[in-house]
């Protein structure tokens, strides 16, 4: 039997919210820390049984252990007595790539395996942490995130502008959502794409049943669980069992280029969370597959680069566009898949 505690009153200040969800209308009844493994990034099993062990877990305002079975329409909360880490920014010296500096702005190369800002797990080591070292007073987005524009993900390398006074936090902003603003990435995906050039076009918001990923959404309730998303897609090299191919995104959604890309059947090369780190095409021959996991070895993410990026300058009007090279653990994975497909034939 689950022992239950009363939750503590609304002005005790000594308790924080970091996670809360509503289960869904269908919830079938799941352990909590199973429900809450699919939804709290980079938690692990151990880390939700010792929030739960500590009575930091609430179910309806009530205290709940980890057996506690999760029902429909259940209120979850996660309270700690510290605030969210992710909201005590640490300035570190950590180095940047930066392409471009003015008074407005900068635009830098984020390597891969930097998170852009703290969050569950990861709060410190971010490029937030780096940015709020290297400048003062950087002025807040609407999420309260110095300097922030926009982001990539923590395994995707490439270009992002930071924007340096009020003004161009503005300006910047209001291009990326008039989606005037260009980005165009490169990425490797399973397959050998059937057109040279197509248009992704899918609503995009989360995954009803694990909540770490996003999916596409079709019908007539589409526009209730997502988001329009629009990603335009061009072949550059076909190489046996996958395909280099630019995106250019039309709409920025979380994870869109990873999102669409499954959608139409050919996941990121290597992408863990979409399921394209196992081997989705090619033969049943041993040497293929550790050629395959050698590939994986060279580019232990997903293959996915912010190549391009365009904009317009906030204070001079001007037009500018930034080129960032393919880093070299993508471009080594390129070369041995050319290597290899030239040598199936």
């Amino acid at each position: 039997m689950t022992t239950e505690y009363k939750v503590p009153e609304e002005n005790d200040d000594e308790l924080y919210e970091h996670h809360s969800f509503t289960a869904d209308k269908g919830q079938a009844p799941l352990r909590i820390d199973k429900y809450l493994m699919n939804r709290i990034e980079n938690a692990t099993r151990n880390k939700i049984q010792a929030a739960a062990k500590d009575g930091s877990i609430y179910v309806n305002d009530i205290q709940v252990k980890q057996n506690y079975k999760v029902k429909p329409l259940d209120t979850i909360r996660v309270l700690f007595e510290h605030p969210p880490y992710e909201n005590l920014l640490t300035p570190e010296d950590i180095p940047l790539d930066i392409v471009y500096e003015d008074d407005a702005l900068l635009v830098l190369n984020k390597p891969p395996g930097m998170v852009v800002h703290p969050g569950h797990g990861n709060y410190s080591g971010t490029l937030i942490n780096a940015l709020i070292f290297h400048f003062d007073n950087l002025p807040n987005n609407s999420s309260e995130r110095p300097g922030l524009v926009h982001r990539i993900d923590k395994d995707t390398s490439g270009l992002l502008v930071v924007a340096k006074t009020e003004h161009a936090m503005t300006h910047l902003a209001k291009q990326f959502f008039n989606k005037t603003s260009e980005r165009e990435y490169v990425a490797i995906v399973w397959g050998n794409m059937e057109d040279d050039e197509g248009r992704i076009e899918g609503h995009i918001g989360r995954h009803p049943k694990n909540r770490l990923q996003n999916t596409v959404f079709e019908g007539e309730d589409a526009d209730e669980k997502g988001k329009q998303a629009v990603t335009h897609y061009k072949v550059i090299e076909r190489l046996g069992y996958v395909t280099l191919v630019t995106c250019k995104l039309e709409t920025g959604r979380t994870h869109q280029i990873r999102v669409h890309m499954k959608y139409i059947g050919h996941t990121l090369f290597n992408d863990e969370r979409y399921g394209g780190e196992r081997i989705l095409k090619g033969t049943t021959f041993t040497k293929y597959k550790q050629f395959v996991d050698n590939c994986f070895k060279i580019l232990p993410r997903q293959a996915l680069h912010a190549k391009t990026l365009g904009f317009v300058h906030p204070t001079s009007g001007e037009h500018m566009s930034f080129d960032s090279p393919v880093p070299a653990d993508m471009q080594e994975c390129i070369d041995k898949w050319r290597h290899y497909a030239t040598h199936m034939q």
